[in-house]
């Protein structure tokens, strides 16, 4: 697949600063609010996983799923993301964003955008993701929504 990708901001992704309440204990941070997101991407389950220097993670994408990425910190991270959508206004275009402990932020990743993040500097990264669909389903008995990229040597989605 020879695809060249435009570097812009892609339609469907929502980016969001978030904010760190911090006192002599510590911080708290608000990952999502029900008041703030519409009704067809609130998140069903949630989940973290710690990454380590130099790793990337994806990309892939999903048919159906919506994700809720939460970089907070610890830790940094080069995303990046890639419309994959013919029926999208932003077809073709690729969106490089940095986040996590030294600019915390959440972004929301539709169907159909292939996506994936690379922890940059020293420290592992802390990521939380709130999809809007349970993985492999009801039980975990149904077919996993994800298309992968990570192991084709002829992708144009890379790190």
């Amino acid at each position: 697949m020879n695809k060249t990708f435009k570097t812009g901001k892609i339609k469907g992704v929502i980016l969001k600063e978030l904010k760190k309440f911090v006192d002599d204990r510590g911080w708290l941070c608000e990952l999502f609010r029900e008041d703030e997101l519409p009704k067809e991407i609130m998140p069903v389950m949630s989940y973290c996983s710690l990454t380590y220097p130099g790793i990337a993670r994806g990309p892939h994408a999903h048919k159906h799923q919506t994700d809720i990425f939460c970089f907070i910190g610890p830790g940094n991270f080069e995303i990046r993301l890639w419309d994959n959508r013919p029926d999208s206004a932003t077809y073709g275009v690729m969106q490089r964003l940095f986040a996590g402990a030294d600019r915390p932020m959440s972004i929301t990743v539709p169907p159909g955008v292939v996506h994936g993040y690379k922890v940059v500097g020293t420290e592992p990264g802390l990521v939380f993701n709130c999809p809007n669909r349970l993985y492999a389903g009801q039980g975990k008995k149904e077919e996993v929504d994800e298309i992968r990229y990570e192991e084709d040597e002829n992708s144009p989605f890379r790190f």
